[in-house]
């Protein structure tokens, strides 16, 4: 059963100050190129072995 002593209300007010406050927004985070081109290498690699394993 609820406890006397404690205000539903008051709970409200405070879930609702949490959830209308409004925090910074992080700054986007850069993408590093290194790994897009470890990729790109990985897969070169990969078709150059499937290549001449198939020739």
């Amino acid at each position: 059963m609820s406890d006397p002593q404690i205000d539903p209300a008051g709970n409200t007010q405070q879930f609702r100050a949490f959830a209308q406050r409004k925090e910074p927004e992080a700054a986007p985070q850069k993408r590093s190129p290194a790994v897009p081109i470890a990729v790109a290498v990985a897969v070169l690699v990969v078709a150059a072995i499937a290549a001449y394993l198939i020739l």
